[in-house]
């Protein structure tokens, strides 16, 4: 096997996070002591590649774990779903926005949903009393991990915070962006997966931050950055064909949920093909023998596994399952639609759904194996 530093780019996307799990079982299972050296992930991928970075086992082992900890979930482990919860949250954005709106000293309100059980989740499968990941601080020392990186959005400028925690790991800045070394906490890990509107903003610090995946343009950066020379990346989405708009007939005003699930893919899923075209064409530049003055440039290798199916199209199958209160308020905003579907399995957090995705994750990775031996063994 290479002794190049592999990398694990693990994207958001909700309950989408689950198919990275198949793709990870499937590495674990051709190769129980793989070496990731490096990890980084925002939104949903931020919780995958914690999981990963905290377990002190072998890497089959720490894939294990977090198998059982997204087949474990359920939508009342990620936020409350009672009517006493979601209602008076929607009462309160109601009010703020339509008769409160721009009223100094009002309480703001928060996301619509409270998501204290996903942090109750994560110090749980985390094994942490406090919030602390001192199994990060141990895989570092003992040499099994040599960096991991959380994006965030720093909400009061805007920018990309990417949170890292390695050995010699060094700073960078780039336009609206920049990296920050800290000790890793699951706040960082909330702030990260803190899907906007829906999950409220986290404070770290004096700061509130959200999604990672917010203004991400560069999710391979990270990466990159932190001296990945191979690096797998893992989406959450299919690749869908191109379709110009004569060929799609309106079928009146779209609903809520399709212009929200258009915004969520623009912004969780779309920007991984547009920087895997960017380094691709960066790899060609190198190996046709350019060289830049202004910094130094390597090739990286990338390897990029996608749904075969469309996880949008699965999770209808589930929809039903899901608590009646959610179902009823997220059937207003029409996920019932065709093309509304891409924000319900983002937010489908049922364990069947979940295990279904992981199981397809696991196929996709085993019907392209000898790509992945290939890139692996070089």
């Amino acid at each position: 096997m290479q002794t190049s530093p592999f990398a694990l780019v693990l994207s958001g996307g909700g309950a989408r996070g689950a198919y990275q799990v198949g793709f990870l079982r499937h590495l674990a299972r051709r190769y129980p002591d793989f070496p990731v050296e490096i990890l980084t992930g925002a939104s949903a991928g931020a919780v995958n590649a914690v999981e990963l970075a905290n377990h002190t086992g072998r890497f089959s082992d720490r894939v294990e774990a977090l198998t059982r900890a997204w087949c474990s979930l359920s939508v009342d482990r990620v936020f409350r779903v009672d009517a006493f919860s979601l209602l008076p949250r929607g009462i309160r954005w109601f009010v703020q926005l339509a008769l409160l709106g721009g009223r100094r000293h009002v309480p703001q309100a928060h996301g619509l949903v409270d998501t204290s059980p996903l942090r109750d989740f994560l110090y749980e499968v985390l094994g942490t009393p406090d919030g602390s990941l001192p199994g990060i601080r141990q895989n570092l020392e003992s040499g099994g991990l040599r960096a991991i990186a959380l994006s965030t959005t720093h909400y009061a400028s805007g920018s990309t915070v990417v949170f890292c925690q390695g050995q010699e790991v060094k700073q960078w800045e780039r336009p609206q962006r920049h990296s920050v070394l800290r000790e890793l906490t699951v706040e960082h890990v909330m702030a990260s997966a803190a899907l906007p509107f829906f999950f409220p903003a986290i404070a770290l610090g004096e700061h509130w931050f959200g999604d990672g995946g917010l203004r991400l343009h560069s999710p391979l950066a990270p990466a990159v950055h932190l001296g990945a020379r191979k690096i797998f990346a893992i989406s959450t989405r299919s690749e869908r064909p191109s379709l110009v708009p004569e060929a799609m007939p309106s079928k009146g005003y779209p609903a809520p949920a399709q212009i929200l699930g258009v915004l969520f893919n623009a912004v969780f899923l779309d920007l991984l093909d547009q920087d895997a075209l960017r380094l691709q064409r960066i790899n060609h530049l190198l190996a046709s023998g350019c060289r830049s003055t202004e910094e130094e440039l390597r090739p990286v290798d990338l390897f990029v596994l996608r749904p075969s199916k469309e996880l949008g199209e699965i999770a209808q199958d589930y929809e039903p399952a899901l608590p009646k209160v959610f179902r009823f308020l997220t059937r207003r905003i029409g996920t019932r639609e065709r093309r509304g579907r891409d924000v319900l399995s983002m937010l489908m957090f049922q364990g069947d759904f979940l295990a279904r995705i992981i199981e397809l994750g696991e196929a996709d990775a085993d019907d392209r194996a000898d790509e992945i031996a290939a890139f692996v063994e070089g």
